[in-house]
């Protein structure tokens, strides 16, 4: 157990030496010398990351004000920076509406500032409890191990792209940059400190996803800017509620929220708005889907430890106060439709990228979802769904595009029978996919967890909620049975190549593959050492959530499912083929025959996807529409009502 000040060493640590690697990796132009600093970099976050996480099984929450008064203008200064850099870049390439949102942004905090200046009550600026710890974890593991995946996949993306500059450095140097912002975020309880955090993973996300340098990416990065700066603007608005109605003293996170939703729920729901900008939630999650111009390293990024992440965290943070408020049932209603929608369309997708984006929105609006409702189970299942989510979608990021590098190709249907090209690809894939939706992996648990919270909760929303979910999870295992059966289709015999995959890419495909077992193994002692403390502090009294027969059960399942890919991986070399029974005569081929009236055929196989009924265009502007007419209601109650 380490003191309190050696803890909180730890935390200023994990900020603030990845805001030094990332100077120094933009600097570094030598590849063995980039990819020595990377491996080192990702290590050393990753063991801090996980002693943060022990320790805090062992520690109470801890505070830290910071004795140097100067950090906190130098802070206000970084907000402009930032904002003068956003402006200018808005203006050269005249995207005005990002401008204008900008400036009004920079005057709020402005008005804040002065605000502050005036009357600042003393608050830790740091803290850590359970959540940051996970939090930590996340991002700290699985952004380490996706930095090092990235410096095999860069290298063939600019072999494949010569066309495009190679800016190497400065990506790696953007992506370590996340990593120190995201640090910030979880650990910051001076909400002006989180804010300051909050908005370079904004920019950040801006570079990263426009790094092709194409009209597409320079077009769905300013769409990004756009959209998370209209959720950002909300976050001044809520401190000049905090300063002008309830006062300074609520300028931290943990006072704010522990204050009860009398003096929390209005700027706790302007924050919150920031969050569902930030996580993709509709009306906001076109972006998100846009990112996937990026290189893949980046989309694993965004969607599994970082910016989307960053989204669910804040809001998690304030879900006791949503408890039995209607602000907290509207959140609620607008990440179970997000839920819904994001599912049914990633039926009617077949690039790869695609259905992983509308997942991601869709895990995201169950766990906006659970945290509207705000009891203390329905957070339990959105913590677990953070991290199973976190793990299983980095690793099946991660392995399309590998599979992307090898076929060319990142179209579902091209990946038929890839279980015989690329077999231990194909394997953890499907522990990937076997991850989102099946016995006994967290994700399926925490669905089960989250629809006991909804049935329990404020009626008739609760029950509206459990018809959503219900409904939702069976789109989900639609398009997962899907992208399974057409990996394990043994069509034509493939030549097994694996052998130009770098090996730095199949090893962080293994670690992956290996977490997303360990976790659904060890998930009990996240619950009782973590989570359930956690709760504890939150709501003074907390139920036994698992019981030990479930575990037994869930364990014993797990075993079986484990024996699926490893026997199928055996299979594939020891099965003996057959020719198919086609009704006709055989052409050499066997997915090719002759028919009647001496016709030559060719067998095809292929997934329907139903494009007219989950057809991607007309469902999004559905689910756009009623976000919209959500978040406009949301603010009518939180400005004109109060609250209520």
């Amino acid at each position: 157990m380490l003191s309190n000040d050696t803890y909180m060493e730890l935390l200023i640590f994990l900020i603030l030496f990845p805001l030094l690697m990332a100077g120094l990796l933009t600097l570094i132009q030598g590849e063995n010398f980039r990819r020595a600093a990377v491996i080192s970099g990702a290590v050393l976050v990753g063991i801090a990351s996980l002693i943060t996480l022990a320790d805090s099984i062992t520690t109470q929450a801890v505070y830290h004000s910071v004795p140097v008064d100067m950090i906190g203008i130098l802070i206000f200064i970084g907000d402009i920076l930032i904002s003068g850099y956003i402006i200018f870049v808005s203006l050269k390439a005249r995207q005005y509406l990002v401008t204008s949102i900008t400036t009004l942004q920079l005057i709020l905090l402005c008005a804040v500032e002065y605000l502050a200046l005036a009357d600042h009550a003393h608050i830790p600026e740091l803290f850590s409890d359970e959540l940051s710890g996970i939090m930590a974890a996340i991002i700290g593991v699985i952004g380490g191990l996706i930095c090092v995946y990235a410096l095999g996949y860069m290298r063939e993306y600019h072999a494949e792209h010569p066309d495009r500059p190679d800016k190497r450095p400065r990506f790696f140097g953007i992506m370590f940059l996340f990593l120190s912002a995201m640090f910030g975020v979880v650990f910051s309880n001076n909400l002006l400190w989180l804010f300051f955090f909050w908005e370079i993973t904004t920019l950040c996300s801006f570079l990263l996803i426009r790094y092709p340098e194409t009209d597409e990416a320079v077009k769905n990065a300013f769409r990004a800017l756009l959209f998370n700066l209209v959720g950002g603007a909300c976050i001044p608005v809520a401190f000049l509620v905090i300063f002008l109605g309830q006062g300074s003293q609520y300028i931290g996170l943990h006072e704010l929220v522990t204050a009860g939703p009398g003096i929390a729920l209005i700027p706790a729901g302007l924050i919150a708005i920031a969050g569902l900008a930030k996580s993709a939630q509709f009306p906001f999650s076109s972006w998100l889907v846009g990112a996937m111009v990026a290189p893949t390293p980046v989309s694993a990024l965004l969607h599994s430890s970082t910016m989307v992440k960053a989204g669910v965290y804040i809001i998690a943070r304030f879900a006791p106060v949503f408890e039995g408020q209607i602000v907290g049932i509207l959140i609620a209603l607008i990440g179970g439709i997000t839920f819904l929608a994001a599912s049914a369309i990633a039926i009617s997708q077949s690039n790869a990228k695609k259905v992983l984006a509308y997942s991601t929105i869709a895990n995201l609006g169950l766990i906006v979802a659970c945290c509207g409702v705000g009891t203390a189970e329905a957070l339990w299942a959105a913590i677990l769904l953070i991290v199973f989510h976190a793990i299983a979608k980095s690793l099946l990021f991660l392995s399309v595009g590998t599979v992307e590098h090898q076929i060319h190709s990142r179209d579902i249907e091209d990946m038929n029978g890839l279980v015989t090209k690329m077999p231990r690809i194909t394997m953890m894939i499907l522990i990937g996919i076997a991850g989102m939706f099946l016995a006994p992996f967290g994700m399926l648990i925490s669905k089960w967890a989250s629809l006991h919270a909804f049935v329990e909760s404020v009626p008739p929303y609760g029950i509206l909620l459990v018809i959503i979910i219900a409904y939702g999870s069976g789109i989900t295992a639609f398009f997962w049975a899907k992208w399974m059966g057409k990996l394990i289709a043994v069509g034509e015999p493939q030549t097994k190549d694996e052998s130009h995959i770098p090996r730095s890419e199949k090893n962080i495909l293994y670690i992956l593959s290996a977490l997303t077992i360990g976790v659904c193994f060890g998930f009990p002692i996240i619950s009782w050492y973590l989570i359930e403390p956690w709760l504890l502090t939150m709501y003074q009294s907390v139920t036994d959530l698992i019981s030990l027969s479930n575990i037994e059960i869930m364990f014993m399942m797990l075993f079986l499912v484990l024996i699926m890919p490893f026997s199928l991986a055996r299979f594939t070399h020891s099965a003996r083929r057959v020719p198919r029974y086609l009704c006709g005569i055989p052409e050499g081929r066997s997915t090719a025959f002759m028919g009647s009236c001496g016709i030559n055929r060719e067998i095809a196989l292929s997934n329907y996807y139903l494009e007219r009924i989950f057809g991607e265009e007309r469902l999004s502007r559905i689910s756009v529409g009623m976000g919209i007419f959500l978040i406009v209601l949301l603010l009518n109650i939180l400005i004109i009502g109060g609250g209520l």
